[in-house]
């Protein structure tokens, strides 16, 4: 359905984890901790496609973060809050990290897994110049009850296109189908 993310009965949506060790996404969770915590962000890659129309299940969430030292502060704090640990293949649990702002400035992405499923944090995605361009287009909805803001569409294929992945050029056709015809 277009302009909106499915609510399902169960507070977490089920985001077809890669094996039975993964957590499913506990998305009103993990987006009223981000709120909570005054988090500044974008919402990016495959849930930003979902709220656009896309049939494609993903993973986890993906977010771009103002950069703004503030705004990692409050990054982190929402990190601890939700167990983050740096995703490592083999190790379900994750493998701690110093989740601090220093950190977090230190790496332009970040694959973690939380108490509440995966998030992926990229600073700059493929294709963009980081959360001003992000935001410019961005699209505020309310999601569980809070407000976020959403990628546009063309700025999620315009980074799937950059990102050149396998994964991204499966579902490009498809996204600019829905583009083409809600333009």
């Amino acid at each position: 359905m277009t302009g909106t993310l499915e609510q399902p009965a169960s507070s977490a949506i089920y985001v077809q984890p890669a094996n039975e060790d993964d957590v499913e996404l506990d998305l009103p969770r993990l987006l009223a901790t981000l709120d909570r915590h005054g988090v500044t962000y974008v919402l990016i890659g495959g849930l930003a496609a979902v709220y656009h129309g896309s049939p494609f299940p993903t993973e986890d969430a993906d977010i771009t973060p103002d950069t703004d030292p503030v705004n990692l502060g409050r990054l982190a704090s929402a990190l601890r809050e939700l167990k983050a640990r740096i995703r490592v293949d083999g190790m379900p649990e994750g493998l701690e990290f110093a989740c601090d702002v220093e950190a977090l400035a230190a790496a332009q992405t970040w694959n973690l897994v939380t108490d509440a499923g995966d998030i992926d944090i990229a600073f700059r995605p493929s294709g963009t110049r980081g959360y001003a361009d992000l935001r410019r287009d961005a699209i505020a909805a309310e999601i569980y009850d809070v407000t976020v803001e959403i990628a546009s569409l063309a700025d999620v294929i315009r980074s799937k296109q950059a990102a050149n992945r396998p994964k991204d050029l499966r579902v490009l056709p498809t996204l600019r189908e829905i583009l083409a015809r809600n333009s």
